[in-house]
């Protein structure tokens, strides 16, 4: 079976759900406070960082559907934790089924995007997915060890363990059916 760019980025987009649901485990043994207390990263509390993983993610989407940026962290933040982890979990689900659905040729395209301040770039897709999954990956890893500092259990979400739980999972699905 022939490894394509876009079934990389489609499993890319599963992973991040997969991820997410393993950081969003360990982040819910804490206590509505210790999730929103400053604890000096970059966007302060895990509750704004995991925020802020959503308001990209949904920007870059954006700018590779070729729509208009219009999220900032202001306008689109999500005050309610279940409600937070629920927009990433379906921002990144959406996320998978629009790759699925565009043709390979897409995945070796460029696209032109606009910062805040309109200056005009050009990108492959290619690297401005890399971007999304790069930064989630970078965010989650912040906020995992703030939370095991606040004393919730250390979230296993690396690459390799997501695969083999789901080598595990077809091959459970496969026994089934014989």
């Amino acid at each position: 079976m022939m490894n394509t760019l876009k079934k990389h980025f489609v499993y890319q987009a599963d992973y991040q759900h997969w991820a997410n649901d393993m950081l969003f485990a360990a982040v819910d043994a804490l206590d509505e406070s210790a999730r929103q207390s400053n604890q000096g990263i970059s966007f302060g509390s895990i509750h704004k960082t995991v925020n802020h993983i959503l308001i990209v993610t949904r920007n870059w989407m954006s700018r590779l559907k070729q729509e208009p940026v219009t999220t900032t962290a202001e306008e689109h933040f999500i005050a309610d934790w279940k409600d937070l982890k629920n927009a990433l979990r379906q921002e990144y689900r959406a996320a998978q089924r629009w790759l699925e659905a565009q043709p390979e040729s897409f995945f070796d395209d460029q696209i032109e995007y606009r910062e805040n301040h309109n200056t005009s770039h050009m990108i492959w897709v290619r690297d401005a997915l890399t971007q999304i999954m790069t930064h989630a990956a970078h965010q989650r890893g912040q906020v995992a060890a703030i939370a095991v500092r606040l004393g919730a259990p250390e979230p296993e979400m690396g690459f390799l363990t997501y695969k083999q739980e789901m080598e595990k999972s077809l091959g459970n699905l496969r026994a089934s059916q014989e």
